[in-house]
């Protein structure tokens, strides 16, 4: 690990001394232009968090829970899991439309088909019909929630690519939010509109991506990859350098690149599912993967995103009203902290966020439980508030890292030609997490009370341990540097300083006819 920090330290310098410190987003129309359809990317998560929160306010609904026949246990579950059964279905194709068609390509398919099955979702009649449509979305989703984060890291511009990327996972709670208050707001409809309202409200974002994709720059990073090294470096100069694509650090990025991608073509074959398991470094980099993803939805939050009513009920708060609000409430307390952490990954680190997070969650849940413990024993009110408060903390400390850095870690330490196929990993571990979770708990809280939340204590526990031995930091290192990383000193070394080579060398003979020459800054 040492090695490869090391290797790449030098290319890193250099690359901050190309960013022209006066290009701020606040003050440059393209980069203002840039991060704004990079928002129109990062709603995708808007759409997978509309749902989960919808979902938990629909149970709180009698004007739902009586169409649909009052649904419990196993049927329960069903209706819950059924998006990620969907999303299951759709990961065996998404990373080759991801890599095939493009990102926007990826985004526009699943955008369009969210927008039938939502449509579906709105107007249903039966339960078969409700669930059905969830698999749509499911299936959907998957295409673009497989794409949207990756094209996000690889057109941002050098500096807001971390908290970008770590965004996309925070804006979850933009759409927990919007679901949450319009569940709030419909309860008194007496009518079907209670719920179909909210249901048709998750479908904005999707149109929106429908319509507005295609203004979007494309990956440079795909574009290099399909052989448009030119639409690649146009797309990096106008967006990163006001159209100059002689800026240094336009083609310090475009030489970066190309040589990343000729590396993993040529040097280390690095392109198919088998060389997840054949080298030491993709070996690792799964082994990180599959752990967040599993812990970012074995950690309790499970029972408080999808079965927040049931675990209300455990602590005697049964009005619909009351957990609908505090539903709301804590969804904005989410975004707030999500967020806030997005800002402070290359501040503070990948590797103390994630030890603090874990720590946190083991303190604040363990306390939790004997609260939990506490109100079954003696049904004291107070007991019943102290957990209400204890899952505001928990989820303060979980949104430190399990929130906005389980994408951007995922994406920023594959390599582009594994980028789509382990994001995809990524995801399908998250969708069997959710698909246990969803099931399973409330047939455990059921029948194992409060004596449940110790499983999760033991749990969080180990994770923290794993985190500790095994998350490797890499703040403030360009993609193809982070890379280059877990691979060691001979690769980090052949693509770090590849892209800085090739523009010494350009810049070199530019300065020999009287050009600006960039060779000082990149000395370093």
């Amino acid at each position: 690990m040492v090695g490869g920090a090391v290797a790449v330290n030098g290319a890193d310098t250099a690359m901050s001394r190309l960013i022209d410190p006066n290009r701020k987003w606040y003050n440059n129309k393209r980069l203002l232009a840039l991060n704004g359809w990079i928002v129109l990317l990062l709603i995708t998560s808007s759409t997978n968090g509309y749902d989960g929160s919808m979902m938990n306010g629909l149970q709180s609904l009698p004007q739902w829970a009586n169409y649909f026949g009052n649904p419990t246990g196993g049927k329960l579950g069903l209706l819950n899991a059924i998006q990620n059964i969907g999303s299951l279905a759709g990961y065996p194709f998404a990373p080759y439309v991801s890599d095939g068609i493009g990102r926007r390509g990826a985004i526009f398919l699943g955008a369009a088909i969210m927008c039938i099955a939502v449509a579906i979702q709105t107007a249903a009649y039966s339960v078969g019909m409700f669930i059905g449509a969830r698999f749509m979305i499911g299936f959907g989703l998957t295409f673009a929630a497989n794409a949207a984060p990756m094209l996000v890291s690889e057109v941002s511009y050098p500096t807001y690519r971390a908290p970008l990327t770590s965004l996309y996972n925070s804006l979850w709670y933009s759409g927990a939010i919007i679901a949450a208050w319009s569940t709030y707001g419909t309860f008194k409809i007496p009518s079907t509109w209670a719920w179909r309202l909210p249901s048709l409200l998750q479908g904005i974002p999707s149109i929106l991506q429908v319509f507005l994709i295609w203004f979007v720059p494309e990956s440079p990073r795909w574009l290099v990859s399909k052989g448009k090294d030119a639409q690649a470096l146009q797309t990096l100069a106008y967006y990163h350098a006001d159209g100059n694509d002689q800026d240094p650090l336009v083609q310090y990025e475009y030489e970066e690149i190309r040589a990343a991608i000729e590396f993993d073509r040529t040097v280390a074959a690095n392109v198919g599912w088998k060389s997840f398991l054949t080298t030491p470094g993709n070996r690792k980099r799964v082994r990180i993967i599959v752990a967040i993803a599993f812990f970012s939805q074995w950690s309790g939050n499970g029972l408080v995103s999808y079965y927040l009513n049931k675990v209300f009920d455990t602590i005697g708060i049964t009005d619909p009203t009351t957990q609908l609000l505090i539903n709301g409430i804590l969804q904005i307390w989410n975004l707030f902290w999500a967020c806030g952490a997005s800002f402070m990954v290359d501040r503070a680190g990948r590797r103390m966020l994630f030890l603090t997070s874990a720590g946190g969650m083991l303190l604040f849940w363990t306390v939790q439980t004997i609260c939990v413990a506490l109100f079954a024993e003696h049904r004291s009110p107070d007991a019943a508030h102290s957990v209400i408060a204890f899952i505001f903390l928990y989820y303060a400390v979980y949104d430190l890292a399990f929130t906005p850095l389980i994408v951007s870690y995922t994406v920023e330490i594959l390599p582009f030609a594994l980028r789509a196929k382990g994001f995809n990993i990524f995801n399908f571990t998250i969708s069997c997490a959710l698909i246990f979770n969803q099931y399973i708990n409330p047939i455990a809280l059921d029948a194992l009370q409060w004596k449940y939340y110790i499983v999760y204590v033991c749990w969080i526990a180990f994770e923290f341990v794993f985190l500790y031995f095994f998350v490797v930091e890499t703040k403030n290192l360009t993609l193809e540097e982070t890379a280059a990383l877990f691979d060691g000193a001979e690769a980090a070394a052949e693509v770090a300083h590849a892209g800085a080579t090739e523009v010494r060398e350009d810049a070199s003979e530019k300065g020999s006819h009287g050009g600006y020459s960039p060779q000082a800054e990149l000395k370093a």
